[in-house]
């Protein structure tokens, strides 16, 4: 079965990278990023922060229009084309076809938002050209400039000379060189002076960047299980509805669930049945101090109910903000922008829970994808 998964997979990767759409995303992008440090010059305070909010949303949305556009795709038209019959056909199972599809999807979809965040990071790494007179940064510059140069030039050459498709070669050769690129320039400040690597590295900016990642795969997976029974433009429409939802899922699940238990807490606070409770938190900030919050917050006591002081339609309400916050993926708790641009660092464990909930709405999305295609009939 493994073998069948990897195959399916490393078809479903290049089928997917070569699509016209990601080189064109990707392109614009890097275009947008290089923009970004002049434009980031005209605020009225940050520039920094401006910077960061450009690059990092840059990411973001170049990261969700690959995953919808591509996993939309690479399921979606072999159904439509009834070359999933030829499949499924063999002694290999729905499952496995649609697990190898997203494999082969998310990949490639990883290696183009890669793409485009090696970039911003370079691009961080320049800092924001206040004025004509900023020190271009020498390492970012010729490191920068050397990998895409080199990796047009194989990307070319690969073309030419073995058929090779030009967008995801080149793709896959400079995504890898920026990397390095983009180590090598850690090691130097903009006049070619060495430091110590850890200076000018920001752990912070590549937890953001996970957690962008973690989006644009639970968004795959939810494009390849719409496809598996909607058109191509109704997956397109269900997924960009989604994403939407997605970001005001706060705003319009979790807000009003947490007012109605702030409701139903003053009301166990008059009953005798809550108390009072101070909550001391100390946030890090990045330049090493330390702000101790003390927040105080209403608690049930032990062995309250606090849906017992539901009134009316409360209780029902409650209950259909919890349904929707669990069904829609909360987009909002992986942007970790806001967290750095007020200068917070960011605990590893924030991410690593987030990432959890992220791979399980994945894997949820997945087995609801594996239902619904088992029980479509693809002659």
């Amino acid at each position: 079965m493994f073998t069948q998964i990897l195959a399916i997979a490393k078809n479903a990767f290049f089928e997917s990278i070569r699509q016209p759409i990601v080189l064109v995303l990707v392109l614009a992008a890097t275009l947008l990023l290089i923009l970004a440090s002049p434009l980031s010059a005209f605020t009225m305070e940050n520039d920094q922060r401006m910077l960061i909010d450009i690059g990092l949303a840059t990411v973001f949305m170049i990261g969700m229009l690959l995953s919808i556009f591509v996993a939309s795709n690479v399921l979606g038209q072999e159904i439509r084309n009834k070359t999933t019959l030829t499949v499924v056909s063999k002694p290999v199972g729905r499952p496995t076809f649609v697990i190898g599809k997203f494999l082969g999807a998310g990949c490639a979809i990883m290696i183009s938002t890669l793409y485009v965040a090696l970039v911003f990071l370079l691009v961080d790494l320049q800092d924001v050209f206040q004025t004509v007179r900023v020190p271009l940064h020498i390492p970012v510059l010729t490191f920068g400039v050397l990998s895409i140069v080199i990796g047009t030039t194989v990307a070319m050459w690969c073309n030419y000379f073995y058929g090779f498709v030009f967008s995801s070669t080149w793709i896959c050769v400079t995504a890898p060189l920026l990397a390095i690129a983009y180590i090598l320039s850690l090691n130097f400040s903009a006049d070619f002076t060495s430091h110590p690597i850890w200076v000018a590295f920001r752990p912070d900016l590549w937890k953001a960047i996970v957690s962008i990642l973690v989006s644009v795969l639970i968004l795959g997976s939810v494009a390849i299980a719409l496809s598996t029974r909607l058109s191509q433009l109704g997956t397109l429409f269900a997924t960009f509805l989604l994403f939407f939802v997605g970001m005001m899922s706060d705003a319009w699940f979790g807000k009003p669930a947490y007012d109605i238990e702030q409701v139903w807490l003053d009301r166990a606070e008059l009953d005798g049945g809550a108390e009072t409770i101070e909550h001391e938190r100390v946030m890090l900030k990045t330049n090493g101090d330390t702000e101790t919050v003390i927040t105080e917050r209403l608690e049930v006591l032990p062995g309250t109910s606090l849906g017992s002081y539901a009134q009316d339609w409360e209780y029902p309400k409650w209950i259909s903000c919890k349904i929707g916050s669990t069904i829609i993926p909360n987009f909002q708790v992986l942007w970790l922008t806001d967290a750095l641009t007020q200068e917070n660092v960011i605990p590893p464990r924030y991410v690593v829970r987030t990432s959890t909930y992220g791979f399980m709405y994945i894997i949820a999305a997945l087995s609801i994808g594996i239902i619904f295609f088992q029980r479509r009939e693809v002659s």
